[in-house]
């Protein structure tokens, strides 16, 4: 279902997918990658995301950042963009307040999605989706005391391994990295081992510390 939400830079474009369950327990937003790039809530790795969460009961929405699709506004590197994320997650808030809210993102849309979730206190955990370590600053995730879940591919030029790995030890506590084998930053052709690991740690909340 498209609609439309507020944000400080104008109205912005989203698609909600309300739960299979009468009382999900929780709800997720989503964040698609670089605008610049041609990042969209269309983005194949942030559409299956979605669906792979909603597999599971939970309500998700995926929305256009400013000035992508038909949300107003324009790229703000990522500073507007968090403030995006916070103006959907007012919107999730009130339409489930019983929910704890989650927040997904895919590359860009995982460093966005993680400086919004770490300030925010309606904010359960992040799930951050092919986070770019080499081209993003993540000091902020040292302080940072909400539940990760990092989902990396071993192939992605982006993110070395042994760098990711240096970085991660750095990150504050709870937390949960695991690999995608053979997969790169895209994560072509491996999107159902990438659902396979999200399902996973969804179910046993390994991220949440419990």
């Amino acid at each position: 279902m498209t609609i439309f939400i507020a944000s400080p830079a104008g109205r912005m474009e989203a698609l909600l997918r309300p739960s299979s369950l009468a009382n999900p327990r929780w709800a997720a937003v989503v964040c698609h990658p670089h605008p610049k790039f041609g990042g969209t809530m269309h983005n194949k790795v942030v559409f299956h995301t979605a669906k792979f969460l909603n597999s599971q009961g939970l309500p998700t929405l995926r929305f256009n950042f400013r000035g992508v699709g038909l949300s107003q506004g324009s790229f703000d590197g990522g500073r507007g963009e968090t403030d995006d994320v916070t103006a959907v997650l007012d919107y999730m808030a009130g339409c489930y307040p019983q929910c704890g809210l989650l927040v997904a993102g895919f590359s860009f849309g995982a460093w966005v999605g993680l400086r919004a979730a770490c300030r925010d206190a309606r904010v359960a955990a992040g799930i951050a989706i092919g986070l770019p370590f080499s081209l993003m600053d993540t000091t902020f995730l040292q302080t940072c005391s909400k539940p990760k879940l990092f989902l990396q591919g071993t192939e992605d030029p982006f993110s070395p391994m042994a760098e990711v790995e240096r970085i991660y030890r750095g990150i504050g506590n709870p937390k949960k990295l695991v690999w995608i084998l053979e997969a790169d930053h895209f994560f072509e052709g491996q999107l159902p081992a990438l659902g396979r690991a999200l399902v996973e740690s969804l179910r046993s909340q390994i991220f949440l510390g419990s």
